[in-house]
């Protein structure tokens, strides 16, 4: 683990993403009960902690490949806000030009290679950008987001085992939210933990709180600089817990009684906010001004989506091949 707590720039750092991924999740709920937002939805809300730790760690070079229930890995890497609403209102200058929506964001310039809609394919994925890293010795690293439910699929792993084989500069982070969709962990995981599982492939596993910033950020800090001076790969878990259904209109019925109230009662972004205060680390008037600033972002991204036009017809056949294909 990272012997030296980071300095309060840094603490600090981890809440401004913490906060814009929990209020730009509130805007956005809001946005589709009113009927201006038209489109699956996956909160990320009660996982914010996890990819902010994570990405105070990295280099703006530096990679990430993430899921269809990842807006909040993308927010915390860098996606610009308006290009993240467009691409969500399906606005021709979205991320994608509109045609990728919540389940595909991409934004290379800031990282974000991939945002997929397969269950595990972010590992295999991460792997190809690590090794391509590994061959030019640029020494980028790549990480790969995705759930505890991937962890029981093949590509897991597969990728696992290539990236250990070949010490690639990758670091695989499970975010346990403890539900594969609608199913609980114990009923189709027999490993205690995720993180058990490394051992299988010869590299570091690590099991942490994923609502603790700061035992994130020890895990991620050691891991990515691993990866980063050529000694392979490291896994990752995270246990933390969803707010809501698996998608919104999920009514998380089949969840455990008082285990949703009981995860919510320890909300990491409020949570944190106290300890930086207590720990004098910021003021509330920072903090303050940090959260204002970022709803008044959130508003001028909204506005920038709903003035945004919807893209051409003939974006239909581009981007679909390298030339085109006549239909």
């Amino acid at each position: 683990m990272s012997k030296q707590p980071p300095p309060s720039s840094v603490l600090v750092d981890i809440y401004h993403r913490m906060i814009r991924i929990k209020q730009n999740d509130e805007r956005i709920r809001s946005s589709m009960r009113t009927g201006r937002l038209v489109m699956p939805y996956y909160s990320a809300r009660g996982q914010e902690c996890i990819p902010a730790a994570v990405s105070v760690c990295l280099e703006q070079t530096d990679t990430i490949c993430t899921t269809y229930r990842g807006i909040h890995d993308s927010i915390a890497k860098g996606v610009p806000l308006k290009a993240l609403w467009a691409e969500l209102a399906g606005r021709s200058t979205g991320t994608c030009k509109g045609k990728g929506g919540p389940m595909h964001i991409t934004h290379p310039a800031s990282g974000v290679m991939v945002t997929t809609g397969i269950v595990g394919s972010s590992m295999p994925i991460a792997n190809g950008l690590a090794l391509a890293s590994q061959v030019r010795g640029d020494k980028r690293v790549s990480v790969a987001y995705f759930g505890d439910g991937a962890t029981n699929i093949g590509a897991f792993h597969e990728s696992l085992n290539m990236a250990s084989v070949w010490k690639l500069p990758v670091v695989f982070v499970c975010q346990n939210n403890q539900y594969a969709e609608h199913t609980k962990y114990a009923v189709c995981t027999s490993a205690a933990n995720v993180a058990d599982r490394a051992a299988s492939y010869s590299m570091p596993g690590r099991t942490v709180d994923g609502n603790e910033p700061l035992a994130v950020y020890a895990a991620a800090h050691e891991a990515i600089e691993r990866a980063r001076a050529g000694n392979g790969p490291t896994l990752i878990e995270a246990v933390t817990f969803r707010f809501s259904g698996h998608t919104v209109g999920d009514d998380d019925s089949y969840m455990d009684a008082g285990e949703k109230a009981a995860w919510m009662a320890k909300d990491p972004v409020p949570r944190y906010r106290a300890w930086l205060l207590a720990q004098g680390h910021a003021t509330q008037a920072q903090l303050a001004q940090m959260e204002a600033d970022t709803e008044a972002q959130i508003d001028e991204a909204f506005k920038f989506a709903m003035d945004s036009p919807f893209p051409d017809v003939a974006e239909l056949r581009r981007d679909v091949y390298r030339d085109e294909v006549a239909a």
